[in-house]
């Protein structure tokens, strides 16, 4: 393949900041048969990571067709409850025609409705929801222009289980297999991968990272290491360190709806009439329809009385504990974290004792611990960064081209850079202890 495709690519890219701007076109209101699994044999039979469907098409930006081909996949997963699945992931090949390495990008599309996945928005769909993963082709340039083959999961499942970090994690590990199984990526079970993503997608990467070597120890032999920033460590600090804040709190109900979905827990006997009406109007947003929405929202304001400690809500407890990435394994591979610790300029001011402050949606001790965590269980070979000057938004822009030429150090076979025994004390990451 030449170059002139990818150059048509950051062509078609730059109309994002022409576009982005103005009121999105609906998405396509037909069910796309291509997500539906109708094999005669119940999706039991097959291994997670099998290819179930395949398709080539166009590569879209805001609905615009581009020169380059992707190839999307349904495959067999696994969802949180350990229950078979089906998901898509779209795969951009080489421009290079290397098969040789990867990078899987987790997309940080956040929504509870499977319309604004990645895949849909490759496929030409255009939709209000679905514009953070068209503007992130802005991302996936890079890599494929450095010739790496760039795997895109629609990380959060066919149902948009928002915030539900282990089943992210499988969907992008049996993602990673789909990819190199199927003959049109032209990748194979020696390709290697690196993983990368930002707050959303740092969710799938980390998540992937801590449970390859015993979900997918073949794709874990291949990894050369992972990459994440805006982390989500311990979301019941993340709940306290949004509370009454003006832009993120619209997080607190899309994470208890995507986080009930995918545990099958209800939480509405707690939920007082405010919190019904919420949970009712923003069953199917995205985080363009949450940020700024309810701006002071607190737990308080959204629950019965008797449940202003949410520790006093068993189901909320077992969640919040299931999806602790805290609780997870350590990684095997090298990492590099980073984290913006300026959330004042997106208008969270808390600072909660045991807590401290973030990116305004995003707790920086317990990323801190996190790293500091897999240091002390074995893999020495963690870099940690902190952008005290920096936000949520500020901190991505600041890590993506570092996390890019990290991986890239990764891929060359250079020795991964450790600040392990550098990184300051951060909050404790224990499970959460139900009350009364």
């Amino acid at each position: 393949m030449t170059r002139k495709p990818a150059r048509l690519l950051a062509v078609a890219i730059a109309l994002i900041v022409t576009f982005a701007a103005a009121p999105a076109a609906s998405a396509a209101t037909a069910t796309d048969p291509f997500y539906s699994y109708d094999g005669s044999e119940p999706l039991s039979s097959y291994s997670p990571g099998t290819v179930l469907k395949t398709r080539t098409l166009n590569y879209h930006v805001l609905g615009i067709s581009t020169p380059l081909k992707v190839t999307q996949l349904l495959y067999r997963t696994t969802d949180a409850q350990g229950k078979p699945s089906a998901n898509v992931t779209s795969v951009l090949r080489s421009l290079t025609g290397d098969s040789t390495k990867a990078v899987s990008y987790q997309s940080f599309y956040d929504s509870l409705n499977p319309e604004h996945g990645p895949s849909r928005a490759i496929a030409g769909d255009v939709s209000f929801g679905g514009l953070i993963a068209n503007a992130e082709s802005l991302f996936i340039a890079p890599a494929l222009l450095l010739g790496y083959n760039v795997v895109i999961p629609d990380t959060e499942g066919q149902k948009a289980n928002f915030a539900a970090g282990p089943e992210y994690g499988t969907n992008t590990l049996d993602s990673v297999r789909a990819a190199t199984r199927a003959p049109e990526t032209g990748m194979n079970d020696k390709t290697r991968f690196g993983l990368i993503g930002y707050s959303g997608g740092a969710i799938a990467t980390g998540w992937a990272a801590a449970l390859a070597p015993d979900y997918a120890p073949d794709v874990n032999k291949n990894l050369v290491g992972f990459t994440e920033g805006g982390v989500l460590v311990k979301p019941s600090h993340n709940l306290k360190y949004v509370n009454g804040s003006i832009a993120w709190t619209g997080v607190i109900p899309m994470a208890l709806i995507g986080v009930s979905r995918s545990f099958g827990i209800d939480l509405k006997p707690y939920a007082n009439s405010y919190g019904l009406q919420v949970l009712k109007d923003m069953e199917n947003a995205s985080i363009a329809d949450a940020l700024g929405r309810y701006p002071g929202l607190t737990w308080e304001k959204f629950v019965k009385p008797e449940y202003v400690n949410p520790n006093k809500v068993l189901p909320y407890v077992e969640a919040v504990n299931k999806i602790n990435l805290g609780s997870a394994p350590t990684p095997t591979v090298p990492g590099y974290i980073a984290q913006g610790n300026n959330g004042v300029v997106e208008g969270t001011f808390g600072n909660p004792p045991g807590i401290g402050t973030g990116d305004g949606v995003m707790v920086a001790g317990d990323v801190r611990s996190l790293a500091r965590q897999y240091c002390d269980t074995g893999n020495k070979s963690i870099k940690y960064d902190q952008y005290n000057t920096l936000s949520h938004v500020g901190a991505a822009v600041a890590w993506a081209p570092q996390a890019i030429g990290w991986l890239n150090d990764r891929f060359a076979g250079k020795p991964a850079p450790s600040t392990c025994g550098k990184i300051a004390p951060g909050n404790s990451l224990a499970p959460e202890v139900p009350v009364g």
